[in-house]
């Protein structure tokens, strides 16, 4: 859709922005029209130099693949509006890398990648998309894929606030006074996040990256583009179908975010999820009560880890072996596991009911302290996650501000309404002193291709979420019959069904995922 704009010869004009991605240049008052449009474009540069280390840490265990890889990447980057309500304002930058098909003469297009966030980098997500498995591979035989950064991280233009110190609190329930502590710090690092460069955090938000997108796919000279999303990228997949239609080839998203997006709403959806995956884990540890005693039915599991979580919470244990006290939190964590680990951490409570120190039980220090040390991270290594730009999304996309009152109180009602798992929660103190305005914009039905991947025992984006993107946006929905968010490309039968929809539009219903 395009704004009218009356535009008189000798006469400054604000221009307006269309969704085809092209942008307008005024011309001298003797040419024959007051505006030409001007197609954006690719200025290719050479890429970055990677050590073995980097690429070996960015996908473990396939470095001859992954080098292979980038040796055939090109990169580049695409000029973009700042505002696009001002498109001959100021400037910025989005960072783009390529990796040609390897059969030109069947290619299908472009396929862009966008790996989640928001905050994540994108950059070398085709690298590692293609070196998944034998299907995900498959892609770059038809497509050229396609990463970017999004406005805000690594290689575009970005603004990186210092994170503040964290606020140490007393084990224990969290107390109001603690709470407004929490609040007031918060508020303090948003309002001086704000002031490094509060024009351009006011436009970084999900519907400018859905136009930088479609720059880059203009840039490209794509007439359609193709694309996978996970996670927030899936809300930025179906922000861009919404805009640019027409300019959507086929598009698969999995780990699906609602049509809509307000922060309280979506932290209400998971707390539920990890309730209810908690009554999964309760369910599992009755059927072998024998092995940890909880009790032969899920209520009894139940009731015997919410007096766990009371007991912890009134009487904190300190144990010599470990750098603070534990209360009812660890215990919350119950509800955030992936079946994969259900035996880990069944064990964990169970030493822990049973515990009399003054050391931590084993299976509870392995858990906070670690077995094997972590790898160090290379000193190149890029930037492969920017917590400002993911700050400045999520309250661009959601207008609400709440003050202390409010989040106190929808705190506690969510603690309520999810007796294990909510006892774990954090407070909403995203938005607190957030002073740049957000505005809300949901996701459309359109006519445009698009398949839904839905994880029916996930966590960080719940089954019904994929369900109410279908239902709102159309397209359809492959149910992945497991809990491990963002697992198609990394599962065989779902990385089949990607490379079948990419290819041939045909999707099945449902694929197994990944099982424990």
């Amino acid at each position: 859709m395009q704004r009218r704009t009356r535009v008189r010869r000798g006469v400054s004009a604000s221009l307006a922005m269309i969704a085809t991605g092209t942008t307008w240049a005024v011309v001298g008052p003797g040419s024959a029209s007051a505006i030409e449009p001007t197609a954006p474009t690719v200025t290719w540069v050479a890429c970055p130099a990677y050590s073995d280390a980097v690429l070996d840490a960015v996908v473990p265990g396939r470095l001859e693949q992954t080098r292979a890889l980038v040796q055939r990447m090109e990169c580049g980057t695409v000029s973009v509006p700042m505002d696009y309500r001002d498109p001959g304002g100021r400037q910025i930058t989005v960072a783009v890398t390529r990796i040609r098909a390897t059969d030109q003469a069947h290619r299908l297009g472009s396929l862009a990648f966008n790996p989640g966030g928001p905050g994540g980098s994108g950059y070398l997500t085709p690298v590692r998309v293609a070196v998944a498995n034998a299907s995900t591979a498959r892609l770059n035989e038809r497509y050229d894929l396609i990463g970017f950064d999004p406005r805000g991280v690594g290689n575009s233009t970005k603004v990186t606030c210092a994170m503040p110190p964290p606020v140490v609190t007393p084990p224990g329930p969290l107390t109001e006074e603690t709470a407004r502590r929490l609040y007031d710090a918060a508020a303090d690092a948003n309002a001086a996040c704000v002031r490094t460069d509060p024009a351009f955090l006011a436009q970084v938000n999900t519907p400018n990256v859905a136009r930088d997108l479609d720059r880059v796919r203009a840039a490209l000279g794509e007439r359609r583009l193709s694309y996978v999303g996970v996670s927030w990228g899936t809300r930025l997949g179906l922000v861009y179908r919404t805009l640019f239609p027409a300019a959507v080839g086929r598009m698969f998203l999995d780990s699906v975010l609602p049509t809509w997006f307000v922060n309280d709403a979506l932290d209400d959806g998971q707390a539920a999820a990890q309730e209810r995956q908690f009554l999964r884990l309760a369910a599992w540890m009755a059927e072998r009560n024998d092995v940890y005693g909880f009790g032969r039915t899920t209520d009894e599991v139940r009731a015997a880890v919410i007096d766990m979580q009371r007991d912890y919470d009134a009487n904190p244990r300190t144990f010599t072996d470990l750098p603070m006290p534990l209360d009812a939190g660890l215990i919350a964590q119950a509800g955030s596991q992936l079946a994969v680990n259900w035996p880990m951490f069944a064990e964990v409570l169970a030493q822990l009911r049973d515990a009399t120190g003054p050391t931590a039980p084993p299976a509870v220090r392995k858990l906070l302290l670690g077995g094997d040390p972590r790898p160090d991270v290379p000193a190149d290594m890029p930037e492969l996650y920017n917590k400002t730009m993911e700050q400045a999304t999520v309250c661009g996309d959601d207008p609400a501000r709440p003050d202390f009152t409010a989040v106190w109180a929808t705190f506690q009602r969510r603690i309520a309404d999810n007796p294990v798992a909510g006892r774990g929660l954090q407070m909403n103190l995203r938005c607190a002193g957030w002073s740049v305005p957000g505005h809300s914009f949901s996701a459309r039905r359109t006519g445009a291709p698009v398949a839904l991947a839905g994880h029916r025992h996930e966590l960080v984006t719940p089954y019904e979420w994929a369900l109410q993107a279908h239902a709102v946006a159309g397209g359809t929905l492959l149910t992945v019959d497991d809990d491990v968010h963002g697992s198609v490309y990394q599962a065989a039968d779902c990385a089949d069904d990607l490379l079948s929809y990419l290819t041939t539009g045909r999707l099945a219903p449902q694929c197994d995922g990944l099982q424990s």
